[in-house]
């Protein structure tokens, strides 16, 4: 598969996670890629942090407004009733709880649902950001990643990289298939038929769990 396979392969799956009325915040990255594939008659608010609600569909080149953009800086659209406000604000809707659901991508995973996403220990970074909050304050936590980084493990049975929050992640998407975390371990509960389990074993730096009803990757 290439990029963009990989990247829609995890967008369209991941989509199928929202449920109508969703309060959603979508990290930087491939989780932007999310609201093209949202099923038909599903309807939901985006959130973004820096002080927006009700994100519309990625603007075409007429569409642009320099002054419309998410928390990573990308151009958006606003959809009839949304709104705008201080991050200040919108940090209180995170912090609140009334966050459904929050995906985000991943340097590292581990089985204790321990995430870093946020830097690499003496490479230059921008900061955090809001992923520390979002991953304590939204109801559901899912990663939308590649499964690995240039052939690298990036699901681990430890992260050695500067955690962003301990024990928060709930479920894992990538193109290889669908992963949740468990009291005893990463569970893989639906495989994408292009891959075998051993493959994805192979690619997880972690011993995973396989369901007993693994089931084809939904799409």
């Amino acid at each position: 598969m290439d990029k963009n396979q990989i990247r829609e392969t995890i967008a369209r799956r991941a989509a199928l996670e929202l449920k109508d009325g969703d309060l959603v915040n979508l990290g930087i990255g491939l989780p932007t890629a999310i609201p093209e594939y949202i099923p038909a008659g599903v309807s939901v608010i985006l959130q973004s942090e820096n002080g927006l609600i009700g994100l519309g569909p990625s603007p075409t080149p007429e569409q642009v407004n320099q002054d419309l953009i998410n928390a990573g800086g990308g151009h958006v659209t606003l959809t009839p009733g949304a709104s705008s406000f201080d991050s200040a604000t919108s940090f209180g809707i995170i912090r609140g709880g009334h966050v459904n659901v929050t995906f985000l991508g991943a340097l590292q995973v581990d089985e204790k649902g321990n995430l870093a996403n946020w830097m690499i220990p003496g490479k230059m970074t921008p900061g955090m950001g809001g992923a520390m909050d979002l991953l304590v304050g939204a109801k559901k936590v899912i990663l939308t990643m590649e499964h690995t980084a240039k052939g690298n493990h990036k699901i681990l049975g430890e992260c050695n990289l500067p955690l962003t929050a301990a024990g928060r992640v709930q479920r894992i998407i990538t193109e290889m298939g669908v992963m949740d975390v468990t009291p005893k371990g990463i569970e893989l509960i639906e495989l994408n038929p292009e891959y075998t389990v051993e493959q994805v074993q192979a690619a997880t730096g972690a011993k995973l769990i396989v369901s007993p009803s693994l089931k084809p990757m939904l799409q």
